[in-house]
């Protein structure tokens, strides 16, 4: 023990050296993990409140040759001063024909000020059936711009290729569609009844018919105790 303590007095400036020196390193360390989870939480808050604005072509769920444009804010805050460019990149007149049919609506030209998050805004529609060689050919650049709510802004260009739709087909009905006609048939017949039109056939059980009901069961328990005797 004694040998010990004669080490480290003889030793004593060096030790405090080396335990600065670990206290230092300990601290840079610290500091660094800090300055990362600060980072962290700060790129969190922005995906919280930063837009994300998507344009696609969809066809219509209830008639698979009408196709429009959909704009949907898939981000988790608001877009606001939301603006639009979009012109032909590949098709010609025919393409610049079916843009012009899309962007019928005001807000192509003017911007939409506020999409918040999740909500959907939709082109006018072509009919893909009519002039399909040239529609399906067509190919249309869109530049967005935008503003989150903190006012940071942001710009995209993306690429609508109207040949990915090439050759698609739809099974069968769609759900949706089925349901809203079984709805609206189950509302006419309900409004034929109510209007007198027709008539609900029921068969009504009566007070008479469960006493017959009844008799019988009597006499067949009857008839079944003198067979046993």
């Amino acid at each position: 023990m004694s040998a010990l303590f004669e080490f480290l007095n003889q030793n004593s400036g060096a030790l405090s050296i080396l335990f600065s020196a670990v206290v230092t390193i300990a601290t840079v360390i610290y500091a660094i993990l800090t300055w990362k989870l600060v980072a962290e939480t700060r790129l969190l808050r922005e995906a919280q409140t930063e837009p994300r604005v998507e344009i696609t072509a969809q066809p219509f769920e209830t008639a698979f040759n009408l196709l429009r444009l959909q704009i949907r804010n898939t981000g988790m805050g608001a877009a606001r001063q939301l603006r639009f460019r979009i012109r032909v990149a590949n098709g010609g007149e025919g393409a610049l024909a079916m843009l012009n049919e899309l962007t019928s609506p005001k807000f192509f030209e003017k911007g939409l000020e506020y999409v918040g998050p999740g909500q959907e805004r939709y082109s006018a529609f072509t009919n893909m059936a009519e002039n399909f060689e040239s529609k399906i050919d067509a190919v249309f650049e869109v530049a967005m711009r935008y503003e989150s709510a903190t006012g940071r802004r942001f710009e995209e260009v993306l690429l609508i290729d109207m040949s990915e739709w090439k050759d698609a087909e739809q099974l069968g009905t769609p759900s949706m569609y089925r349901i809203a006609n079984s709805i609206e048939k189950i509302q006419r017949d309900l409004g034929h009844f109510s209007s007198g039109f027709r008539r609900l056939k029921a068969d009504v059980y009566t007070q008479d018919d469960r006493d017959k009901e009844k008799e019988m069961r009597r006499r067949r328990h009857d008839d079944d105790l003198q067979s046993q005797s």
